[in-house]
């Protein structure tokens, strides 16, 4: 019993630091509680696959996750890497059907899960997170768009700078040399995130140190100079 009720405070504990979850109750947060369950994932596992149901909503806790689809042609290419405290599978929510992306633990993962079915209902009772979920649901359509977009009439160096600048807007902080990048990110990561090859992806990451746009330092990029990263972007 003391097991339970420690798993349930580490859960309570982890969900209260969701903004998704702002403005409920302690009542409503150890409801929360009562119906997630936590899960370890190792690195390299999928949460699922294409064709799997679409009958969960995942919270990261820990690690990172790699979503991604198939092109037609048989190619990976990676739509999100989420973080800590970010949401996904959202789109069962509002999706008929099987999952249609692949879902990946990059590191070793820890996540709280709750079915569809608690989420909808958790949704009914509080109308505000549907609102929440609705914006999220939108900003990361604007973002696949926009990455589309980028594929299509971009070259290489371009979608890699503004890469760069939304990384670095969104992960970044202060640095002796500039802003560093707190995700570490490998260059097969990179490139499929623009949508090009490893090999490729290299050659323009180290044409950006050339210039003194960019340096590294243990698997973190540091940004140098925003405004020729910006410039590089165009």
């Amino acid at each position: 019993m003391d097991e339970e009720r420690l798993e349930l405070q580490s859960k309570v504990w982890y969900l209260k630091k969701l903004n998704i979850f702002a403005g409920f109750s302690e009542a409503e947060m150890n409801g929360l509680g009562q119906i997630t369950h936590m899960e370890s994932v190792p690195r390299g596992s999928y949460f699922y696959l294409p064709k799997d149901p679409s009958d969960r909503i995942y919270f990261i806790k820990e690690g990172r996750v790699k979503i991604s689809k198939l092109s037609d042609d048989g190619k990976e290419i990676t739509l999100a890497i989420l973080e800590t405290g970010e949401v996904f599978g959202e789109m069962a929510l509002v999706e008929e059907g099987p999952r249609k992306t692949f879902a990946e633990a990059l590191d070793d993962t820890s996540i709280c899960t709750m079915s569809k079915n608690n989420f909808e209902t958790l949704i009914e009772n509080k109308p505000e997170l549907s609102v929440k979920i609705t914006k999220l649901m939108g900003l990361r359509r604007l973002e696949i768009e926009s990455r589309v977009e980028e594929l299509l009439f971009c070259h290489v160096p371009s979608r890699l700078a503004r890469f760069l600048m939304r990384l670095g807007g969104e992960h970044g902080e202060d640095h002796r040399l500039g802003r560093r990048i707190k995700v570490k990110i490998t260059h097969q990561d990179i490139a499929n995130l623009i949508g090009s090859t490893r090999e490729t992806t290299t050659a323009a990451l180290n044409s950006l140190k050339k210039d003194g746009i960019i340096d590294f330092e243990r698997r973190h990029i540091i940004i140098k100079d925003d405004v020729a990263l910006g410039e590089a972007a165009k």
